[in-house]
């Protein structure tokens, strides 16, 4: 049966997260209606991700199998016209090899989180970025990310839930960058563990706000300790960019 790659952007504001669940709409079952509607196929929708509750998406891709060939624009579109009016919308929609996953054949995810460091409260950005009232220090931030790279035991940064089986991960980005009063974190890895990178940025503000130097940002990683850890983001400013296959 053909098989589809489906490139996905997303609000997650209104969504429970990714995967479906039985507390709420998440954007898996909203896509597995939206194509049941299109053509009367009851079916799952493999997410690259189970981006949690209110995390955003601009690349998130998924796959899903057919029980008939379809045109790739048609799949896009009509899919599309049976989501509104949720804020979720099927970018690109692509033929692919039957051995295709769109978990397991990925070979990098690439997210970026967006903080608002302005006293003015957010207005477009409300809900789509993490407001702070004070001016963070990006460079200190940056110089103290760079620590993190390379493989390490990140248990300090790992959701207390997560379920993966190793708490070690090889962190292969980890940049702040500042523009105007936005100031982003960009994080690029194989794999995540669970809310590793809210954890990340929510230790980095400690740095950027003067409460930790560098060197409490190395040791909270080298206790391998969750209570060591800094306070974890909101999901408002975490958008999951692209996948690289």
């Amino acid at each position: 049966m053909p098989r589809y790659k489906l490139t996905i952007e997303y609000d997650g504001g209104p969504f429970v997260g990714w995967q479906r669940q039985a507390n709420g709409a998440s954007v898996q079952q909203s896509l597995e209606e939206a194509f049941q509607k299109f053509c009367g196929q009851k079916l799952v929708v493999h997410g690259a991700g189970r981006t949690d509750a209110g995390v955003h998406a601009r690349g998130q891709v998924a796959h899903v199998i057919l029980d008939k060939d379809w045109r790739t624009d048609v799949i896009r579109d009509a899919v599309n016209a049976h989501l509104q009016p949720l804020p979720i919308a099927v970018l690109l929609a692509e033929g692919v090899a039957d051995d295709f996953e769109a978990r397991f054949s990925a070979l990098a995810r690439h997210y970026v989180y967006e903080i608002r460091d302005r006293r003015a409260p957010l207005t477009f950005e409300r809900g789509k970025a993490w407001h702070i009232k004070r001016r963070l220090d990006d460079r200190a931030m940056h110089e103290a990310a760079q620590q993190l790279l390379g493989r390490h035991d990140f248990s300090t940064f790992r959701d207390s839930e997560c379920q993966a089986d190793s708490p070690v991960r090889t962190l292969d980005r980890l940049d702040v960058a500042r523009e105007g009063d936005t100031v982003r974190i960009y994080a690029s890895a194989r794999s995540f563990l669970h809310r590793q990178v809210r954890s990340i940025v929510g230790s980095l503000e400690h740095v950027g706000g003067g409460k930790w130097s560098a060197a409490d940002l190395r040791a909270a990683l080298d206790a391998r300790d969750r209570a060591r850890c800094g306070m974890v983001a909101p999901p408002d400013g975490l958008y999951l960019l692209k996948v690289d296959y």
